[in-house]
């Protein structure tokens, strides 16, 4: 037995299939991208960094998988949301993977909330899920299937403060995954929800992550290790793909085993 870097699964199914990534430029996201794309996917993604969008679709081209087609939309604009998922439908056939991924987690206390800033938070962490996912419906029952996956939080599991309306929309998101595969899987179509753990995004570590969280980390991890976007973006591979075909209304922890 040869001992050295792991070697992962590849898919078949996911080739030439079009996914299409909400907040695909950066962090997780970026991940998503790039590994459906190396599956040789169609792959359509959307974020407001534009610098950061534009340079991914450079990378991969130059390593010569299929160009993802990118757009700056803010999720938070659900007819340009739309609007993105149908122009790009035109271009690589209809949405068979949906990435529901954009997010902010940006910290706020309690007494800080207001209607305003509720409202804003919920549009940018869950409403953008629903309305992607009734966009993109019609174009997977003529498909014969589909994948939806929505990406939740560990924070809805966990003692974190300091972001109330975020593991509110988190644990929402959960909800609507259930009802939504309750309701599509009749077409085929597989609804899923992928809940990481405390991932070592750039973002993470800028701004929250220092040796003393990551002591904390693997304090509370049955695997001492620290979670990087690839290990979340192998998780959202096999339920994209038709291995995991009779898979849906499930949630899908990659935590490292948090207590």
């Amino acid at each position: 037995m040869t001992v050295g870097m792991p070697v992962f699964a590849t898919y078949p199914s996911l080739a030439g299939q079009h996914a299409f990534v909400s907040g695909g430029a950066s962090g997780l996201g970026r991940e998503f991208v790039s590994q459906l794309a190396a599956q040789q996917a169609r792959v359509s993604f959307v974020d407001i960094d534009e610098a950061s969008g534009r340079a991914l679709v450079a990378e991969i081209a130059r390593r010569g998988d299929p160009e993802p087609a990118f757009s700056v939309v803010d999720v938070r604009d659900i007819p340009a949301l739309t609007e993105a998922i149908e122009r790009r439908s035109e271009r690589f056939g209809p949405v068979t993977v949906l990435v529901n991924n954009a997010a902010n987690d940006a910290r706020h206390a309690v007494v800080d909330v207001d209607v305003d800033l509720w409202d804003e938070r919920m549009a940018v962490n869950m409403r953008h899920h629903f309305f992607a996912a009734q966009a993109v419906v019609p174009g997977m029952r003529e498909a014969g299937h589909g994948s939806i996956i929505n990406l939740g939080s560990i924070s809805a599991h966990i003692d974190l403060t300091d972001l109330p309306v975020y593991i509110a929309a988190k644990a929402g998101i959960e909800g609507l995954t259930r009802t939504l595969a309750r309701e599509l899987g009749g077409d085929g179509i597989r609804v899923n929800c992928v809940i990481p753990g405390w991932v070592m995004t750039p973002r993470q570590l800028t701004k929250w992550v220092g040796e003393a969280e990551k002591e904390h980390i693997f304090r509370m991890q049955a695997l001492p290790e620290l979670l990087y976007p690839p290990d979340v973006a192998r998780m959202v591979l096999w339920l994209a793909a038709e291995d995991s075909r009779l898979c849906t209304g499930q949630t899908w922890v990659v935590d490292g085993g948090w207590e």
